[in-house]
């Protein structure tokens, strides 16, 4: 991952204490410590199999498919799931994980009609312009909320956030060992990294199912501002 660079840091910190009426304090912070905690309670005791129905079952609230799978089986559900959103051109992460999976075959097959771009850093904004043009968004899913049928997803030079917000569809691949309760173990992974001196994604995109809103007179629309559907694939991976 590329290091970036933080600008006037120092500067807007102080102001944030100016504003707050102290002096900005630059050591001995720690992370506070609470004395409830109910939000670890939630799906606590639930093993990975009922962490994968919770999610299931929450993705029917969201307008999200799923398709579970196995390992073998995981390619022909993969273009089974494609030619169900109309194939045409695909944008995907650089992601090893396509080939781990054995999905970077099925995306280099010469088949009639599909188009696949890989997201590539040197070529900078064309990997947007493509993405607009796209009809499917393909990533892997870092983490997926069991509570609220979300996929975390963590940004990389190779791997633009741009995949799964502006194609017209939009497929998370879901391993099932990456499932948990909710976001306070999502978050909690990202102290963990931070704690451990790892780096963290400049960017991390909690994204739930198609695009939507509800701003104009409480109705729902789906698809206004993203992908209009979404599909989640979660492979049996234990």
């Amino acid at each position: 991952m590329s290091q970036g660079t933080i600008q006037n840091r120092d500067r807007f910190l102080k102001n944030v204490a100016d504003r707050l009426g102290r002096k900005r304090k630059t050591e001995g912070v720690t992370r506070p410590k609470w004395s409830v905690t109910p939000q670890y309670d939630v799906l606590a005791e639930a093993s990975q199999d009922e962490l994968m129905h919770a999610l299931i079952e929450q993705c029917g609230n969201i307008h999200t498919n799923v398709h579970v799978t196995k390992k073998d089986t995981l390619v022909e559900t993969f273009r089974q799931t494609i030619e169900e959103l109309g194939a045409g051109s695909v944008v995907k992460w650089d992601d090893e994980r396509f080939a781990k999976y054995g999905l970077s075959e099925a995306l280099n097959a010469k088949e009639e009609g599909l188009h696949v771009h890989t997201w590539n850093p040197s070529l900078k904004e064309e990997n947007i312009k493509i993405a607009e043009r796209a009809n499917i968004g393909v990533t892997f899913a870092d983490m997926a909320l069991a509570e609220s049928g979300t996929v975390v997803l963590f940004s990389d030079e190779g791997k633009g956030r741009s995949v799964s917000l502006l194609p017209q569809t939009y497929i998370g691949i879901i391993p099932k060992s990456a499932i948990v309760p909710r976001m306070t173990q999502a978050t909690e992974k990202v102290h963990q990294m931070v704690d451990g001196g790892k780096d963290v994604p400049t960017c991390v995109n909690f994204i739930s199912g198609p695009s939507n809103s509800a701003d104009i007179e409480l109705r729902l629309v789906v698809g206004v501002h993203g992908p209009v559907k979404a599909t989640y694939i979660i492979i049996e991976d234990e």
